[in-house]
């Protein structure tokens, strides 16, 4: 029956999972995830499992793990866990492709925890407790930056003094796993678009968008850390960088305390005051919730004139991630105002969750993501006589 291959999503309070039979496309099983560690943590099986979801005993991602691969060893039928392929938000500015998680590679990852401090060491950890799980598999990290790596200069640098730039402070992008799956995946679906100019709008807790142009990113709405861009759960998006300086200087706050703030207190749950998850603001009549999305679409809006301001034109739009993929109220309040980019709205269509969603010359697609099949696929090749 084949070896097993499995995938590892690690957050700050979740750890998404993937179980596959190896093959040339490796074939899911099952895929599930631990959710609210630090909290009320559950765990839950997607597909491949009984339904439901089990409160669980998980204090940190680790242990999240060991919960997972208890589940899971029903369904490896005897066969060994021949590969672990893991999502790292931050690779720097080398990585590239897939690699191998050595040492020396995870000792160099974690320069960029102060990066990306709400995934970054959560996805090491969960490393490390794959390496003692399963100690003679191979340990591939999958990279978010790494599809973003080819942008044209410009959509690089910041205008700061050149040395910076020269050491590593550029616009990295995120969600790299997700564009990455979406665009092969609207090539695949829709031939006629391929070599054509897509906008990506990943819009979930993490929330991006991506201007790609024959399969390749050109532009990301996140720069050099994942606080850039669009307002998220809770972090703030893009901010004039004189508001630190002024936070900094007149308020007193220590690099600490903006951290915290800009990360964990910001975003939906800053503007709203009520919570960080578009599904219950949209349920609310308060004010503040109306107001946060209000604010949500625009800056979503704007960023996808920009995109299409920086590759020329448009020639679709993609919606993905849970926001994305799952708020029809949401896609149409952004879509409603592009008939200028030749967007114009099936209302019907988007309020059933169908696939494409307009009735303009440029269409819009809805197309659930697959981080951990990119992953997957990673792990396979690796795993491969021919690598």
């Amino acid at each position: 029956m084949g070896q097993r291959i499995l995938t590892v999503n690690a957050g700050s309070s979740s750890v998404k999972f993937a179980l596959y039979k190896t093959a040339d496309t490796p074939e899911c099983i099952a895929r599930g995830q631990v959710q609210g560690i630090g909290s009320t943590p559950s765990f839950q099986f997607k597909s491949g499992g009984p339904k439901g979801s089990d409160p669980i005993d998980a204090t940190d991602q680790g242990r999240a793990l060991e919960v997972i691969l208890g589940k899971i060893t029903p369904l490896l039928d005897g066969q060994e866990v021949a590969g672990v392929g893991h999502r790292i938000v931050h690779g720097g500015p080398l990585r590239a492709t897939p690699t191998e998680l050595t040492d020396e590679v995870m000792a160099d990852l974690a320069t960029f925890n102060p990066l990306a401090p709400l995934h970054q060491p959560h996805n090491l950890s969960a490393v490390m407790a794959a390496k003692r799980a399963f100690p003679y598999a191979l340990q591939i990290g999958c990279f978010d930056t790494a599809f973003h790596r080819n942008h044209p200069w410009e959509n690089d640098i910041y205008a700061i003094p050149r040395k910076f730039y020269q050491q590593g402070i550029k616009r990295y992008g995120f969600h790299g796993l997700s564009y990455d799956y979406v665009s092969h995946q609207l090539i695949r679906e829709r031939p006629d678009l391929h070599g054509k100019r897509i906008i990506i709008c990943h819009l979930g807790s993490g929330a991006s968008i991506c201007a790609v142009n024959g399969g390749h990113s050109i532009s990301s709405s996140m720069g050099f850390s994942p606080l850039d861009g669009i307002p998220m759960s809770t972090r703030s998006g893009h901010l004039d960088p004189g508001i630190l300086l002024y936070l900094l200087e007149t308020e007193g706050m220590t690099p600490q305390e903006l951290t915290h703030m800009l990360y964990y207190e910001s975003g939906l749950l800053g503007l709203s005051g009520i919570s960080h998850d578009m599904q219950v603001l949209e349920a609310s009549d308060a004010q503040g919730a109306k107001d946060a999305v209000e604010y949500f679409v625009y800056r979503v809006r704007r960023e996808i004139g920009a995109m299409a301001a920086t590759l020329s034109g448009i020639d679709a739009l993609v919606f993905c991630g849970g926001i994305g993929e799952n708020s029809p109220n949401i896609r149409q309040q952004i879509i409603e105002r592009l008939g200028f980019l030749g967007i114009v709205p099936d209302v019907e269509a988007n309020a059933r969750n169908a696939k494409e969603i307009a009735k303009g010359p440029t269409p819009v697609f809805v197309l659930p993501t697959d981080e951990e099949q990119v992953i997957a696929d990673a792990v396979a090749k690796a795993l491969s006589p021919a690598h």
